[in-house]
């Protein structure tokens, strides 16, 4: 895979074109080239996360100044979620450099939104670790940020933010648990169970964590 076209069609050359990389090593790819030592992208996902979230944040903050704590909170929701994540990937083509197992390539990941979604918070990463977090502002301010504006990702709101919501109306608690993990490793899935007030509420089953908590959660709100 050539990522040259990705680093100039998104402006940044990467020091280290092996981190760029990983940002697209999907755990099945790895496990099919377990000889090569490669690292997956969790990792990398993991710090995305966190820093696409404060760089969100900054910018809401800056750009929004009447608006309160609550809203605040729900508009950046809507945007670090599953639907909006896969959207902004898919703007910049991140789904033709993923590296994928073959059997998850049979199976649609490509084109599979948590896969997106992970990839675009593992770019997130990748390039904080190699650029810095300015140059992570730069690449939002490019690629995300004039795209953002109320009321543009209402309709992405996920089954976890809805259900929070709600459940928060009646002064109660949700949380989740990862309860099982089903398949071999190329073609693992993940089994999680949400809580309101310690009552099992739903289960829901995926192929990442997050997925299966969006099931979940998308079954308990059929009870409300």
């Amino acid at each position: 895979m050539d990522f040259k076209q990705l680093q100039n069609d998104i402006n940044i050359q990467f020091k280290h074109d092996d981190l760029l990389k990983q940002a697209f090593m999907h755990t099945s790819y790895v496990n099919e080239h377990r000889n090569q030592g490669l690292d997956d992208n969790e990792r990398l996902e993991f710090l995305g996360d966190a820093v696409l979230e404060l760089a969100v944040s900054q910018h809401l903050y800056r750009q929004y100044v009447d608006m309160s704590e609550g809203e605040l909170t729900k508009f950046r929701a809507n945007i670090v979620c599953e639907p909006s994540l896969e959207q902004f990937a898919k703007s910049i083509g991140l789904n033709e450099y993923l590296l994928l197992g073959k059997g998850e390539e049979k199976s649609g990941g490509r084109e599979r939104p948590s896969l997106l979604a992970d990839a675009y918070e593992a770019l997130i990463g990748a390039i904080y670790l190699d650029q810095g977090f300015d140059t992570v502002i730069e690449f939002l301010s490019q690629f995300m940020f004039p795209n953002i504006e109320p009321g543009a990702f209402s309709h992405a709101m996920d089954y976890k933010t809805k259900l929070q919501e709600m459940v928060q109306q009646d002064g109660q608690q949700v949380h989740y648990e990862i309860v099982d993990e089903i398949g071999p490793a190329h073609d693992r899935q993940f089994v999680a169970k949400v809580y309101v007030n310690e009552i099992e509420k739903g289960e829901g089953q995926g192929r990442t964590k997050k997925e299966a908590e969006q099931h979940a959660a998308q079954k308990a709100l059929k009870e409300y």
